[in-house]
Order: C-alpha cells, then structure tokens, then sequence
C-alpha cells in the first residue's frame, strides 16, 4: 500500500467515525429547557422590549470589562457562532454590540480585549450608552453561563471536516536517513 493510499484510508476512516471532536462547552441542564433555540441576536438587537426575560446563546470578542457597583459590566461585539457555540473570528459577521452583565464580581483583568466568550443570558432590554460620539442602545443581558474560549486553536475559523499534513525530513552525512510523519486533525 502506497502511503497516499494510506493516508486517505486513515483519514476516510476518522471521518466516518463521527463526532471525534466535541465542544469543551457545555450548557448546564438547569439552563437547556430555557433557552430559546429559535431566539436570535438580530431579533433582539431590534425589539429587546419583546424578548426581556428570554433566554438565548450569545458569543463574541470582549471588547471592554468594567467593575461596577452591583457587578461586573462586559462590552462584547457580537459574532456568530459555530455548531460548538464557539464566535466565529470574522469581525464583518458581526450584527452589532451587546451589554453582559454579571451580578458577582468578576475580575476585569480575566476579560482583556479580544477575550472570546460564550453565554448563556437572559434579556433584560437596552442600555444606553455611546459609541464612540453617537447614542447608542445596548441590548442587555444578564448572564446565566459564561465560557472563556481559552485556546486560541478551537476560536480560529476553519473548513470543515478532517485536515491531515505531511511532514518530511532528511539528513547528510556519513549515513542517509530520512524521515516522514504524517499528521490528521479534526
């Protein structure tokens, strides 16, 4: 069997296997049955009034994290999410910024700009604010689940399906050797 015969056989096989790769977030139960899976950013961005106290899957890049009084303020431009509820990095995709709010303390410095998150929140209606010199209406939300994507690897946009490479080496020398290591990634 030549080696590109293998190749496609291992990787033919980690794809059919299915599901090798699964989200490191995870909803908790108490949360699944609240939220609404139909609920979308783009609707509550134009009527949060109509949506206060429902609850939706929200990602984004931190753009600002404030210590308030009664909690912790982060300023999050809103990007898509993928079928593991990780933001998309593609800032154009974005549909416009939102308020999270969190009533413990959460340290501002675990938030630095370009932190990637997920939450859970449940709508509380607008905040407003400015942006930049304009008026500007913040949808809010409160936050019930957050996750900090920490590795910067799973956050980057990506085709999808398995991807494998092909590493060679050789040497000179009073000996020949070479080498090739072959590597398959979901």
């Amino acid at each position: 069997m030549k080696l590109r015969d293998l190749i496609g056989c291992l990787v033919l096989g980690l794809a059919n296997a299915g599901g090798c790769a699964s989200s490191p977030m995870e909803i908790p139960e108490t949360l699944q049955n609240q939220i609404d899976p139909t609920l979308t950013f783009s609707q509550v961005m134009h009527h949060p009034e109509s949506y206060q106290g429902k609850m939706l899957v929200l990602g984004g890049e931190v753009l600002s994290a404030k210590r308030l009084a009664e909690g912790t303020r982060l300023e999050v431009l809103q990007l898509p999410l993928d079928e593991y509820q990780r933001p998309l990095v593609t800032r154009t995709d974005s549909q416009g910024r939102f308020l999270a709010i969190e009533n413990a303390f959460l340290d501002p410095a675990m938030f630095p700009p370009n932190t990637l998150i997920t939450i859970v929140g449940e709508v509380t209606g607008t905040v407003a604010g400015k942006l930049d010199e304009m008026d500007y209406q913040f949808p809010a939300v409160v936050i019930k689940h957050l996750y900090v994507w920490k590795d910067p690897i799973l956050t980057q946009e990506s085709n999808a399906g398995p991807w494998y490479s092909i590493f060679g080496g050789g040497s000179t020398g009073g000996r020949v050797g070479g080498g090739v290591g072959v590597g398959i990634g979901f």
